[in-house]
């Protein structure tokens, strides 16, 4: 999938409403001090953030997409932002970010990578002590969702208990998980139904 070509029609209504219920179930889900500094990884253009970026003192978005990060930081300066810091950057290649953060969310992210437990090492090593991984991302399914994308090579959702030992083997304690969001897409002409999960744990 070309995240580059879709950057410029990527905040449609229904991912800009998306996103700001799942900020949401993320701030509700963990205890923010003000004095956090956080890390969303595969962050778009920002959409979460955007929801986010008053609960943190600061927050590092990063993504591989140059498309992204470019609209993303067109916003920041709309918006005049002062803290919030785009980062083009593959952190699945190894690329470190030589700074540590207090809380680590991503939505939607997960499914399009292809070595998860590598990631989630990844993860744990640039929270803080006691810090927070939030991953919002599909329930499993049957590959409905990512139909009209033929390139697409990734995971068909989740089954949460199996990506909840992911997260225990990396070190994570206090991993819980719910789904808190159900909605549908219109998939080549047909209704694909589908629902997120909220997983959590702490280093």
């Amino acid at each position: 999938m070309n995240f580059d070509n879709d950057a410029k029609a990527w905040d449609t209504d229904e991912r800009i409403n998306r996103a700001k219920i799942v900020a949401n179930e993320i701030s509700n889900s963990i205890n923010i001090n003000n004095d956090y500094s956080a890390m969303e990884f595969g962050c778009g253009t920002g959409l979460i953030s955007f929801n986010l970026y008053d609960k943190f003192k600061s927050i590092t978005l990063v993504d591989s997409s140059k498309g992204m990060i470019d609209i993303l930081k067109s916003k920041i300066d709309k918006y005049k932002l002062n803290n919030m810091f785009p980062c083009y950057l593959d952190i699945t290649k190894g690329n470190s970010l030589n700074k540590k953060f207090d809380v680590i969310y991503n939505s939607m992210v997960l499914h399009h990578i292809d070595d998860i437990e590598a990631l989630i090492r990844n993860f744990y090593e640039l929270l803080n002590k006691d810090g927070y991984l939030c991953i919002v991302d599909l329930n499993e399914e049957d590959g409905s969702f990512h139909k009209d994308h033929p390139d697409f090579h990734g995971h068909n959702g989740f089954n949460q208990e199996h990506l909840k030992s992911i997260l225990s083997n990396a070190g994570f304690k206090d991993v819980e998980s719910k789904t808190f969001f159900y909605s549908e897409k219109i998939v080549k002409g047909d209704k694909v139904q589908y629902s997120l999960f909220l997983m959590k744990g702490r280093k």
